[in-house]
């Protein structure tokens, strides 16, 4: 192997295992339990977090391992861009039954907040699929990293350079251009907005 390929060879292991990482199931987990957490300000709020969690994240993972596991897409990337829709669609049920579940149970606002705000950023990047394919990676990791930097502390967006790192990782493993890894983490930092209403 020459240095090219040597150097090539390293630099798409490191972007696979920072895509592997910090793909959306893992970060949502960490987001959601923390916003939790902030939004109540005691464990009480871990509960909701992690309701959050389920249904922003882990269900929508599952749903893409059990069409995996019946040999409709290759990988949880779902490369070809026209079918995502279903993924999208599971996701805003997982949401709006999840912020149901909220509202009914009278959980903390902020994790409440988080959840709208996700359903909203969700329709976006459906919107935006239909035509052009946008990166779900890197919304969700700059969502996460904006809900709580209102959430918990502006300190948290200091984390904004792993959402960089998702952005590169995506680009170096040619799943994503650099406009759609852009325009996925604009949409995403938008999420963040709904608490500006409060």
């Amino acid at each position: 192997m020459n240095t090219t390929d040597g150097t090539a060879h390293r630099t798409t292991a490191v972007a696979r295992t920072v895509t592997d990482v910090l793909q959306p199931r893992n970060t949502l987990i960490v987001g959601m339990l923390a916003i939790g957490l902030a939004s109540a300000g005691d464990w009480t709020g871990l509960p909701w977090g992690f309701l959050g969690a389920l249904c922003a994240g882990l269900v929508p993972a599952g749903y893409i391992e059990w069409e995996r596991g019946r040999g409709t897409w290759g990988d949880r990337h779902v490369v070809d861009r026209t079918q995502r829709a279903p993924i999208f669609l599971v996701i805003l049920g997982s949401l709006g039954a999840g912020s149901l579940i909220m509202v009914l149970g009278h959980a903390p606002l902020g994790i409440l907040i988080a959840m709208l705000s996700l359903w909203g950023m969700t329709t976006v990047l459906l919107a935006v699929n239909t035509a052009w394919k946008i990166s779900v990676d890197s919304a969700v990791a700059a969502a996460v990293v904006a809900l709580l930097g209102v959430a918990h502390s502006a300190w948290w967006l200091c984390a904004g350079v792993l959402t960089v790192a998702v952005c590169w990782s995506r680009v170096a493993l040619r799943y994503h251009s650099v406009a759609q890894t852009v325009a996925g983490a604009a949409v995403g930092a938008c999420t963040a907005a709904g608490f500006l209403f409060v």
